[in-house]
């Protein structure tokens, strides 16, 4: 089981990793999904805590459903 924290920076590594699989700067990503690009980067680095809502956001600006981008975590 993963406390908060461990999820949180496991879940903010998914999303670098496959934000840079798809050659997609993090600055762009962050404006493609309607975030400011320091919560972005405080999302990729597990030190914020993103909203279900915020989640479906990064799920769909990655093209993938939602459990696709929690799978594994």
């Amino acid at each position: 089981m993963h406390t908060n924290q461990t999820l949180r920076t496991a879940f903010g590594q998914r999303i670098r990793d496959l934000r840079k699989q798809q050659g997609i700067s993090q600055e762009a990503f962050a404006d493609k999904c309607g975030f400011m690009r320091t919560y972005m980067s405080r999302i990729e680095t597990g030190t914020a805590n993103p909203s279900l809502e915020a989640t479906k956001v990064l799920a769909d600006g990655l093209g993938m459903s939602l459990s696709e981008l929690l799978e594994g975590l």
